[in-house]
């Protein structure tokens, strides 16, 4: 075992995301970046809401959804190497407190993005379209599921 670069985990993805502070380091993280973008000032109210929700669920896609693989040398003979952090989470079981946090906070977003545009057509429409790209993929059913072979190698 070399010092210093042990970890008790056989994969460190699985439980990162249930680490301390983790949930609110995420949300004050959103929040800076919605001030971020209230800030510009050619920025209206309503597009800082939509481009906060459409780069947080690209994030969050690009993050939990597109890139597989761990950032560690694991002992599991690459059984992570072909599986997305999300399908890494808690080591797959599903419905765990983090994972209904990661699939609730873009939901909340949303709401609050819809709110405050007033529902208007445009950004209701790219809101929507950036919810379902980070839902669809977390939902059970789609577990290890490549639609298309998008991703799949």
């Amino acid at each position: 075992m070399n010092v210093g670069v042990a970890h008790s985990e056989v994969n460190p993805n699985t439980r990162v995301m249930n680490s301390r502070g983790m949930w609110l380091t995420y949300a004050l993280g959103v929040s800076m970046l919605h001030i971020v973008l209230l800030s510009i000032p050619f920025f209206s109210v309503p597009v800082a809401w939509t481009l906060t929700n459409v780069i947080h669920n690209l994030g969050m896609y690009v993050f939990l959804h597109a890139v597989k693989g761990t950032p560690f040398e694991t002992p599991d003979q690459g059984k992570a190497r072909l599986l997305t952090h999300w399908e890494q989470l808690d080591y797959g079981v599903q419905f765990t407190s983090s994972r209904k946090f990661f699939t609730i906070s873009p939901i909340i977003l949303y709401f609050l993005a819809s709110f405050y545009t007033k529902y208007d057509p445009t950004h209701f429409i790219l809101n929507t379209t950036s919810l379902l790209t980070v839902l669809i993929p977390k939902l059970p059913q789609l577990h290890g599921v490549r639609i298309f072979g998008i991703n799949k190698y």
